[in-house]
């Protein structure tokens, strides 16, 4: 039976981007064994969840739009940029959908600010270091990250490598300033201390997010096809929880 990944369209109303930065996510998927359901942003509520009935996994990708500060508690700065309230709104469906029966989350870039905002964590606005976090989407290599031992995704590490820092690619202004409930830091960048990357602290339930784009570098790099193998083989091995533990993992948030 095919794995079935379920991700929102980019953007609700740049179809440019979309045509340009969908296909390497779909591309990585299917490399990976997956089939994909591209969830469309102009849909009614009721008829995504009927989309996500089938669904093993969901992947969050990322956006040109930035998260609204004032879920977090905060007012835009000028550098913030506008939200996409459409977007948001199927993010939180297959979240609400992925944590409840405990589906496996890959989340990207916007995808890991949205999961993080959600989780109840917060964000830097706008990033101010010594580090280009924007060097441009063809830069392979834009900053190393330092990735924490122990760590789901060092265990994605290929097995050659005994070290734990590595480059990157990179294309955000924003990063997680608090980690939400239950996220643990699992790679920063050294330089900065700018969070790249974090996990949900449960062992049975794939929740990984990455601040860069490993699906843009696929096939170059064995980390990128280590996270999506890795994904798709969790929602490969997914299984519906009961309904008493779909109910106690609802409420928990777990």
């Amino acid at each position: 039976m095919p794995v079935l990944i379920a991700i929102p369209e980019p953007t609700s109303s740049d179809a440019e981007y979309n045509g340009r930065s969908l296909p390497p996510y779909l591309q990585a998927l299917e490399s990976a064994g997956a089939e994909v359901l591209v969830v469309p942003l102009h849909e009614p509520q009721d008829r995504v969840a009927k989309l996500l009935a089938d669904v093993q996994g969901i992947l969050l990708p990322g956006s040109r739009y930035d998260v609204d500060p004032q879920r977090y508690g905060e007012r835009p700065i000028p550098e913030c940029g506008e939200a996409d309230p459409a977007r948001t709104a199927v993010d939180e469906l297959l979240l609400q959908d992925a944590f409840s029966l405990k589906k496996p989350i890959l989340a990207i870039c916007h995808g890991t600010q949205t999961l993080n905002v959600w989780r109840n964590g917060s964000l830097i606005q706008d990033l101010k270091t010594q580090v280009n976090h924007r060097p441009g989407r063809d830069v392979i290599e834009a900053h190393p990250v330092r990735i924490a031992k122990g760590s789901r995704l060092a265990a994605l590490l290929p097995g050659s490598e005994d070290h734990t820092q590595l480059p990157v690619n990179s294309s955000h202004h924003q990063a997680i300033r608090v980690p939400g409930d239950k996220l643990l830091v699992s790679a920063v960048s050294p330089e900065d201390g700018v969070i790249e990357a974090v996990e949900l602290d449960a062992p049975e339930h794939f929740v990984l997010a990455v601040q860069w784009h490993p699906e843009r570098t696929y096939t170059q790099s064995v980390l990128s096809r280590s996270i999506f193998t890795s994904f798709v083989e969790s929602a490969a091995a997914w299984e519906p929880p009961s309904i008493t533990e779909s109910v106690s993992g609802a409420a928990s948030g777990a």
